[in-house]
């Protein structure tokens, strides 16, 4: 049996793989589709699909889906909304993605600025070490401490300097999330919550911002996820059921950026079967 990915990242944001390295990855895994959701961009989406046809021979095609997964403020929280099956080429989505992407530059020199007061001196033109990037996220920022004897880990990277709460995080100015779910549909797509569990939440707390998203249009709730565990997954089928959302799953591959991850399986246990595509698909067709 074939499965599916619909939360994948490539390194045109903060996966470490190119999408045509994504896509032969996706296949040496037998995968029927992926998803390609970089964070705030599309750019990747085109490179992804010729690969998909490039490896196709001698395999069982590769559906490449259009995603992205834009950020949102909620509260004092960033929340992120995917957005399946979108035509990556829409006006509307292609100005919001733009200027999160402005925003975003500017508060990386802010970031930048505020590190070469403790001794680190970034080279902004090193953040995606010769790749396409188009979304430098504090991945990148990570990663050149790393390469540059800053830190040891990535995960000191975060501790010392640039997690929330540390000296050198600056935060972002959000869209709303009315804002994303809206130019997701008018892109043609299925407006998705990300990972719901890991905003740090109460489950009354993620009851009231499921409603919240269902009031204002979100179509689907991402229940089957690489940090499930326990009892998480029938949870979220039950918040989708009560709020008429479709179901939907990934792994939110990073490549070695979140090491032990891997592309359709997570942590080991992740399934995302066909028929999970094919509900979202017929939200597609209702909206």
């Amino acid at each position: 049996m074939q499965y599916i990915d619909l939360h994948v990242h490539s390194n045109y944001s903060d996966g470490s793989l190119s999408p045509d390295e994504v896509v032969r990855l996706s296949y040496k895994k037998n995968l029927a589709a992926i998803a390609l959701t970089d964070h705030d961009t599309v750019a990747g989406i085109a490179s992804a699909r010729i690969a998909a046809e490039k490896y196709a021979a001698g395999n069982t095609p590769l559906r490449v889906i259009s995603g992205v997964e834009i950020s949102s403020a909620y509260k004092d929280r960033d929340i992120h909304i995917l957005g399946l099956m979108i035509d990556e080429n829409n006006e509307d989505l292609q100005k919001l993605l733009n200027d999160s992407l402005t925003e975003r530059k500017e508060r990386n020199l802010k970031m930048a600025e505020r590190l070469s007061q403790y001794g680190i001196s970034v080279n902004m033109d090193e953040l995606c070490q010769g790749e396409d990037c188009a979304s430098v996220t504090r991945a990148h920022f990570a990663r050149f401490m790393v390469d540059n004897g800053y830190t040891s880990t990535y995960n000191e990277a975060f501790v010392k300097y640039i997690g929330y709460d540390c000296p050198c995080y600056v935060e972002r100015t959000y869209i709303s999330p009315f804002a994303a779910i809206e130019a997701i549909k008018k892109a043609g797509g299925v407006a998705v919550l990300a990972h719901p569990l890991l905003y740090k939440l109460s489950n009354a707390e993620i009851e009231i911002l499921v409603e919240y998203l269902a009031d204002l249009g979100i179509q689907g709730l991402e229940a089957l996820y690489s940090c499930n565990s326990g009892l998480d997954e029938s949870y979220l089928h039950s918040l989708a059921n009560r709020y008429h959302l479709a179901i939907s799953g990934g792994s939110d591959f990073h490549g070695s950026n979140k090491p032990n991850l891997e592309i359709g399986t997570g942590y080991g246990s992740l399934r995302v079967p066909v028929s999970i595509l094919t509900e979202l698909e017929k939200r597609k067709q209702q909206s």
